[in-house]
């Protein structure tokens, strides 16, 4: 094959995992209708809209603009409503502010996204130096949109939970009949291993370097932790007992008055949970989801147990197939009997600290992983939100420990 029929292939590839990225958010948002679309009922959450406006900004600023001399933005005033956060991409509109953008309405963004689509698509199909270049910044777009697929379906469950209809965003779906799972652990040597992605592939900046690092012998639990095992801290008193709390999370766990997960109630004398599916029973075998950092340290310390460091949980796990609960099985919420990929993130004791070597690339786009590396935990495994593509072994994602609107859950560990 010749180099450049090579490079034609990997285009066309790229092309082709470009366009169903993109169709995939348009999935995800079209059971909506566009007072969903602008659902903003947090600062940390944003609208569908922006979502959508935001993924096709990414494309045209980091790759259009640069790449394309030609290209035009259908409106230049979308570089300061849909930016995030990138201080070198210029200045940007207020966070907590985006539910006020109904201008320009959900008709317009869906043209601006087929603009930039036609655009991108152009660009792949031609022959450029710089098509290596492209082809990798496209790639890391469309992960960057594959995070978003995953904040747009947790951020809408958050902005539908406080409608007192408690709408279904999909047909609730039968629970499974489980059987309680009891609660084993595997014994891991630990010794001198390596973490971190070794540049096969694509990995975001924060993966890596790999490097070595020491642990000592430990196990980890088989299985995430379940409801039946948050109802039974509960019921010991697990958010009354302020000598399981860290002082930071008592504080925050008394400021904001939790007794329970996020979205529970009890209803009959039955543990209820809001979910994408509508208010359904809590499945005691599934795992528990939507528990701060806070409430997981409590839990484990409660159980006699702690949580696993990330190099824990990577070497524990990194050689099982990633097979689980994501996106793409269209569950939206956890389900029981899973393994350690998919249903729920899972916290560990690890910040979200640069490995040793780290250094973010030059640019805005320097400014994706490298500046949020401070008081934010690490979790580890992916989530029923999470799309499949987007996992690694070696993936990190990270979070502020009294966050709890996304799908977070927690596995325990052991000193051997």
């Amino acid at each position: 094959m010749s180099s450049s029929t090579a490079v034609e292939t990997v285009s066309n590839d790229m092309l082709s995992f470009f366009r169903s990225v993109r169709q995939r958010s348009q999935d995800l948002a079209a059971p909506l209708v566009p007072e969903d679309m602008m659902l903003q009922s947090m600062e940390d959450a944003s609208p569908v809209k922006w979502h959508l406006a935001h993924t096709t900004w990414f494309f045209e600023e980091f790759i259009l603009k640069p790449h394309q001399p030609h290209y035009r933005s259908p409106d230049d005033r979308f570089a300061f409503l849909f930016n995030s956060y990138y201080v070198q991409a210029g200045p940007r509109h207020a966070r907590d502010k985006r539910a006020m953008v109904s201008r320009p309405d959900g008709e317009a963004v869906g043209a601006y996204r087929a603009h930039v689509d036609d655009a991108l698509g152009a660009l792949l199909a031609s022959s450029s130096g710089d098509t290596e270049a492209i082809v990798n910044l496209v790639e890391l777009g469309c992960h960057h949109e594959m995070q978003h697929q995953e904040l747009l379906v947790t951020d809408l469950l958050h902005g539908l939970s406080y409608n007192p209809l408690l709408p279904a965003y999909r047909d609730p779906e039968p629970i499974p009949v489980t059987n309680e799972t009891a609660l084993t652990f595997t014994d891991q040597e630990g010794g001198l291993v390596e973490i971190g992605h070794d540049g096969t592939g694509f990995a975001y900046d924060c993966e890596g370097p790999r490097h070595r690092t020491w642990l000592g012998p430990f196990k980890i639990a088989d299985r995430p932790v379940t409801n039946r095992d948050w109802i039974g801290f509960m019921e010991d008193g697990g958010y009354t007992t302020q000598t399981l709390w860290l002082m930071d999370g008592w504080a925050r766990c008394q400021k904001e008055g939790w007794e329970t997960p996020l979205y529970w109630w009890k209803q009959d004398g039955q543990w209820w949970t809001y979910t994408l599916r509508g208010p359904q029973p809590v499945n005691l075998d599934a795992p528990v989801v939507h528990v701060s950092y806070y409430e997981a340290d409590a839990f484990a310390r409660w159980s006699g147990a702690r949580l696993p460091t990330e190099a824990e949980w990577e070497v524990s796990f990194r050689d099982r197939p990633l097979r689980g609960n994501f996106l793409d099985d269209g569950h939206l919420r956890p389900m029981p009997g899973g393994g350690p990929w998919g249903d729920v993130w899972e916290w560990t004791q690890s910040p979200f600290t640069p490995y040793p070597g780290f250094r973010p690339p030059e640019g805005a786009i320097g400014e994706y992983n490298g500046k949020f590396m401070v008081n934010q935990y690490v979790l580890r495994g992916g989530s029923c939100a999470t799309p499949l593509a987007q996992m690694r072994p070696t993936y990190r994602t990270f979070f502020y420990p009294h966050q709890r609107w996304q799908m977070l859950g927690l596995r325990l560990a052991r000193d051997s």
